[in-house]
């Protein structure tokens, strides 16, 4: 119980600080919109059952209903087209040894605030990793934008053409899948990919080669600015949905301080 018991009390001592990287569940928290012919994510709703009343006189409960894929949430790889077939590829099949794992985080704040449609490509990456290192091999991977600081309709960004956020191109996928072999990759957008996804080739590459490669992914993450480049500890533990394509989810972060 040593390595146990020396976690509990870095813990409680706050020489490891706990971030966490999740907003908050309400009806207010933006969802992905795709084209109308196609279904839709439903945004999260809370009903109150009783409140120490007649409908329940000693307790307060509330049915709640939304999306898999509303707020922070987790991605399987059964979410996509790529990944049905997958082994293990729903949120109930996931081996549990893939929620907790190393995380680090590529800074492009200032190219996403300079650009609503920032890529992050093989040249950021390996720029990144001459500063920091190679990417270790089944980690997870955090695009940081501080998109997470925006709200309301500036948070979707739609416009005429759709939604205008920051993401991954296919190289960079493909860069971090195959030769990296991440975990997973996160953002702090309304999915994995940019908001105008759909045109690369292949379409929503973060999704279609995270997923058919068994990998996982984060969304909707929050407080990225707090994490370091490299270091921390990530879990990220979906619910057990049978079936399940994903998961909305209480994302965390295990940050060492430094004297």
């Amino acid at each position: 119980m040593t390595q146990l018991a020396d976690l509990a009390q870095a813990l409680a001592s706050g020489a490891i600080r706990m971030v966490d990287l999740t907003h908050r569940l309400d009806p207010d928290f933006p969802v992905i919109i795709l084209p109308p012919e196609f279904g839709q994510c439903a945004r999260f709703r809370m009903e109150e059952v009783s409140a120490y009343d007649h409908r329940g006189p000693a307790w307060k409960w509330h049915n709640i209903s939304m999306s898999e894929h509303t707020g922070t949430h987790f991605d399987a790889p059964s979410h996509w087209i790529s990944g049905r077939d997958v082994a293990h590829g729903a949120v109930d099949e996931i081996p549990l040894q893939a929620f907790v794992g190393p995380v680090v985080v590529i800074d492009c704040s200032e190219g996403a605030a300079a650009d609503d449609d920032f890529e992050l490509t093989v040249a950021e990456i390996q720029s990144w990793e001459a500063e920091h290192g190679p990417i270790p091999e089944d980690a997870w991977v955090l695009m940081r934008t501080d998109w997470s600081k925006r709200r309301g309709a500036a948070y979707l960004n739609m416009q005429d053409d759709g939604p205008h956020s920051p993401g991954p191109d296919p190289e960079a996928m493909r860069y971090l899948v195959e030769h990296r072999n991440i975990r997973g990759f996160g953002t702090e957008t309304v999915g994995t990919d940019a908001g105008q996804g759909m045109h690369y080739v292949p379409p929503y590459p973060a999704h279609f080669i995270l997923h058919g490669a068994g990998k996982y992914g984060l969304q909707c993450l929050n407080n990225l600015d707090q994490l370091p480049a490299t270091g921390a500890m990530l879990i990220a533990a979906p619910l057990k949905i049978k079936g399940g394509t994903g998961s909305p989810l209480r994302v965390l972060a295990l940050v060492e301080e430094t004297a």
